[in-house]
């Protein structure tokens, strides 16, 4: 089993950054498949930014203002989120998976809320 756990959410005004990690750790598999996801109150759970088959891809409502980052030999994920905005409040999780295998493994999720 491989077991997900995210760090770094919290409160931040608008404008401000926070950077979201995740660390995979158990019985580690390759996993190519590496991203993060979103759900706010009473939304569905939403892509946010992913690295899937070798392309990263970003939510439009984010692209320019999220990065997301790996290290392959850590297992862990990185999220750097700049020039937050209220509308980016939500439980943030994390999410790995195999090659051909999609995301299979997922997260308790780390909440941010942006407010001032």
């Amino acid at each position: 089993q491989v077991q997900l756990v995210e760090s770094g959410g919290g409160l931040v005004q608008p404008g401000g950054s926070l950077r979201l990690s995740c660390a995979a750790s158990g019985s580690i598999v390759s996993l190519n498949n590496m991203g993060w996801y979103r759900q706010a109150p009473g939304k569905e759970r939403e892509s946010v930014a992913t690295f899937f088959g070798g392309s990263i891809i970003y939510a439009a409502s984010v692209k320019g203002r999220f990065t997301i980052s790996r290290d392959n030999a850590k297992k862990t994920v990185t999220l750097q989120m700049n020039s937050l905005k209220p509308e980016d409040t939500a439980v943030y999780y994390c999410a790995m998976g195999r090659f051909g295998y999609g995301m299979e493994y997922w997260g308790k999720g780390t909440l941010v809320t942006v407010s001032s």
